[in-house]
């Protein structure tokens, strides 16, 4: 067989798990293998991100699916509300959890890729899927041995986080766990320690250094902190991406003060020419700013312990600075104390595709069964 069959299920919560699905298509495509159907679940009423069908020349499909419920200030989330809104929702998920399954009898893959959609590992569990499993995300770094938990984390939070993300791979045959850094155990049973998958686009931008700070902000709630702040500092440009539904294209507050809807293409263009990062502490954005040498300031969506996870593990490897409020002046004054890591995290990030192949190849009992994709033959042949 010349190629095998792919099926995706991505997570739609932020951007990250969905940026990294295109990625993987790209690689996989390119191999000259198949990509039958994106299955994206998302909220209820949540529209699938126009870039995602417009990458992904596949059937491009949506399911409810469990999610966090933000707290009444759209600013952090909140576990109760998350937890009765599921349960509320329980029939729903149950009516995707079918679908996934009929997915796959209907579209015959040969993997399911799972980008940590728990509904994923439900139906596994409920249905026995008679498919081969890949879970990617940068969450099954938790289940790593080496990995250890930011200093002042609850034993409740990481066994928390811990049972959701096995859930999320049950019965998974393999476990793709995406880091900021390499590891000296790179595989553990299942797992596979993997560079980030970051867009083609991202080695496309031309780097410069700029005069204005860019800002991420996946709850629109924190967009008072932005507008206060630049109140007291109107010399400072800034560009912030937000989620608000008020928000469309780009709109000037004031002088200096710019809001953008979420696009991922702009995005990557405004942090191109940005001078620093200020950014909830999803792994994604991140590890752009990190690929191309930009500080950043991490400040974690209230009570999201994950988010709180990556701000520590990633300023310990060079990104920047963690902060429990968008104070942008911390990220101001930081910025010419900031160490270069871009060289360090391109070389990692470069791996990707030689990494993630072989993983997918050592599903199956003949590995030159898998086509690789000439990328690959080429930096298996540099090794």
């Amino acid at each position: 067989m010349s190629s095998k069959k792919f099926l995706f299920v991505v997570q739609a919560e932020g951007r990250g798990h969905l940026t990294q699905a295109i990625a993987l298509y790209e690689m996989l495509t390119r191999s000259g293998h198949i990509v039958t159907a994106v299955v994206i679940g998302s909220a209820k009423g949540k529209e699938v991100p126009a870039y995602v069908k417009e990458r992904c020349k596949v059937p491009v499909l949506s399911i409810d699916s469990p999610h966090f419920v933000k707290d009444k200030h759209n600013r952090g989330i909140s576990i109760t509300r998350s937890i009765v809104y599921a349960i509320k929702n329980i029939r729903k998920y149950y009516q995707s959890i079918c679908f996934l399954k009929d997915a796959v009898h209907h579209h015959q893959p040969d993997v399911i890729i799972n980008f940590y959609e728990p509904l994923t590992g439900i139906a596994a569990a409920l249905f026995s899927l008679p498919v081969k499993i890949i879970s990617v995300a940068h969450q099954y770094i938790y289940l790593h041995p080496d990995f250890h938990f930011p200093k002042g984390s609850s034993n409740r939070d990481q066994w928390l986080v811990k049972y959701y993300t096995k859930l999320t791979a049950y019965r998974s045959n393999r476990l793709l766990a995406l880091s900021f850094y390499q590891m000296d155990c790179m595989d553990y049973r299942r797992i596979k320690i993997c560079p980030p998958l970051l867009r083609k686009e991202i080695a496309q931008q031309e780097i410069f250094k700029g005069k204005y700070i860019l800002v991420y902000l996946v709850n629109a709630g924190y967009m008072k902190n932005i507008i206060s702040w630049h109140k007291e500092n109107p010399d400072m440009e800034i560009h912030c991406f937000t989620d608000s539904p008020a928000v469309k294209g780009k709109w000037q507050y004031a002088e200096g003060l710019y809001f953008h809807a979420l696009d991922d293409r702009k995005f990557l263009y405004y942090m191109a020419n940005a001078a620093a990062l200020a950014t909830t502490a999803g792994f994604e954005s991140v590890c752009e700013a990190m690929y191309m040498g930009k500080p950043v300031m991490m400040v974690p969506v209230e009570n999201h312990f994950e988010q709180w996870c990556n701000a520590r593990d990633a300023a310990s490897c060079g990104a920047g600075i963690y902060a429990n409020h968008f104070d942008l002046t911390q990220l101001k004054n930081y910025i010419s104390k900031h160490v270069n890591v871009a060289e360090k995290m391109i070389n990692w990030v470069d791996r990707a595709e030689t990494i993630l192949i072989q993983a997918i190849a050592e599903l199956f009992v003949d590995e030159s069964d898998f086509v690789p994709s000439a990328h690959t033959v080429e930096a298996l042949e540099m090794r």
